[in-house]
């Protein structure tokens, strides 16, 4: 029989109200031990699932607060088992007290996301699913949030269903013409088989090109802010920043260091970094700076070249340009507020996407934000689709589709239909590992040790 644990299940700071989380066989007379409800004639035992008291909460010094008790009961509830959840008032001190009361009642401490790995255990979620609730409380966008409730609530899953249910009649057909060649049993058609398997492979490419645009939601993109002196870097990172996060001046070489912030434009995150502006430094301090800024250039996923439109391209803006080239970059024109005298043809060779910007202005935020979403390609994801979230996934369906394109290539060679059915079933064994059916206990492990006690 497995223990009754309890948590506090929300953060550890003074709030307006606190939820401590039980979960397990005993929760309901646990909590009925520390709960006296404002209805004498009633207790938590007594109640159906997703009914809910009002009371106190008490240990042997007394009451410790007023409270509502919810009760949940299993399977119907997120983790599979009878569940409690007590709401008070969310000071620190009374949290942790009546946390205390619940575990001097019989309940045992939960580890880093023990209710989850229960759901997961108890065949409430699988793993997919698991680990979207951590991209669900690490979400710091719409579009972010909504694509980890999409696979919250099982987009992935079924994504991978419909996948399996395909390979699985794969398998079972060549097992069955294979084992029993002589019964009666319909010809196997090399061209339904090969079909299927195309329609797969079509399937898991489609569900893997999410990963890059999901990944990008998630975490934000690597990103570099590189110019020339004075084109306006700072102004930008400021502009972008919403506050004085880089020293503005007249004077070339005032950025010397990197100075990076996290910066939100529409649906994507940019981990901007600010460099010293590129050309021959004056100094061997601003010339350490230059050097940084130019080996942080080429290691960014994403390059926004500030060139100054006031005034013709130099020999420095060129050496931008040609930073550029075979990276993610977007040439933005700054100082449009002022008679333009750059070569545009110049900058319109080098990169796929220019844009007219005033910094100081405040102009042209909007059609940055533009360009970034469709350069990180967020344009094709409306937070619904099935989206691979984590490495591991990503691994997984990689695996799965490395074995569909075995099982083609042995099919189009004519390699017996044993050999075929031995890819169908290595892709079949990465999908369970993939959803946590056939997942080692390590991998479940160190999953759930990312969780923070509570969830």
């Amino acid at each position: 029989m497995s223990s009754t644990i309890a948590a506090i299940s929300t953060a550890t700071a003074a709030a307006g109200l606190a939820v401590i989380r039980l979960s397990g066989t005993d929760a309901l007379p646990i909590a009925d031990a520390v709960f006296r409800p404002a209805d004498p004639k009633k207790c938590l035992s007594s109640l159906a699932g997703y009914s809910a008291l009002y009371g106190h909460v008490y240990d042997r010094e007394g009451d410790i607060d007023e409270c509502v008790a919810l009760v949940f009961r299993s399977p119907h509830s997120y983790t599979g088992e009878d569940v409690v959840e007590i709401s008070c008032h969310g000071g620190l001190y009374l949290t942790r007290r009546v946390l205390q009361a619940l575990l001097s009642a019989g309940a045992v401490p939960a580890g880093p996301g023990e209710f989850t790995r229960r759901a997961f255990t108890n065949g409430k979620i699988d793993l997919t699913q698991a680990e979207a609730v951590m991209d669900l409380i690490a979400a710091d966008g719409r579009l972010a949030a909504r694509s980890a409730l999409a696979v919250r609530e099982g987009s992935v899953h079924r994504y991978l269903e419909d996948v399996r249910q395909r390979l699985t009649g794969a398998a079972a057909s060549l097992l069955a013409y294979v084992d029993y060649p002589d019964d009666d049993i319909p010809d196997l058609s090399a061209h339904e088989l090969e079909d299927l398997l195309i329609q797969t492979e079509s399937r898991l490419q489609t569900l893997l090109s999410t990963y890059e645009a999901g990944r990008v939601i998630r975490e934000g993109i690597d990103t570099v802010i590189a110019g020339s002196p004075n084109v306006g870097k700072s102004t930008l990172m400021n502009l972008l920043a919403g506050c004085e996060r880089s020293i503005v001046t007249s004077v070339a070489g005032t950025t010397r260091d990197i100075v990076e912030e996290c910066v939100r434009l529409g649906d994507v995150t940019l981990r901007l970094s600010d460099t010293a502006g590129i050309r021959q430094g004056d100094s061997e301090a601003e010339q350490i700076g230059i050097d940084r800024a130019r080996r942080r250039a080429r290691s960014a996923a994403l390059l926004l070249c500030v060139f100054d439109g006031s005034r013709p391209l130099e020999e420095s803006d060129r050496e931008i340009a040609a930073l550029a080239d075979g990276q993610a970059a977007i040439a933005l024109i700054n100082k449009s507020d002022n008679p333009q005298k750059i070569d545009e043809s110049y900058i319109i060779q080098h990169f796929q996407q220019v844009i007219h910007i005033s910094a100081l202005m405040g102009e042209g935020r909007e059609a940055l934000i533009q360009a970034v979403g469709r350069l990180a390609d967020i344009k094709r994801l409306e937070g619904a689709e099935a989206v691979l979230s984590t490495e591991r996934q990503r691994a997984g369906a990689e695996r799965c589709l490395n074995s569909v394109k075995e099982a083609l290539t042995a099919l189009r060679g004519h390699i017996t239909l044993d050999a075929v059915g031995v890819c169908i079933d290595d892709a079949l064994s990465a999908l369970l590992e993939l959803s946590g059916e056939k997942a080692t206990e390590s991998v479940v492990e160190e999953i759930f040790s990312r969780f923070c006690v509570g969830k």
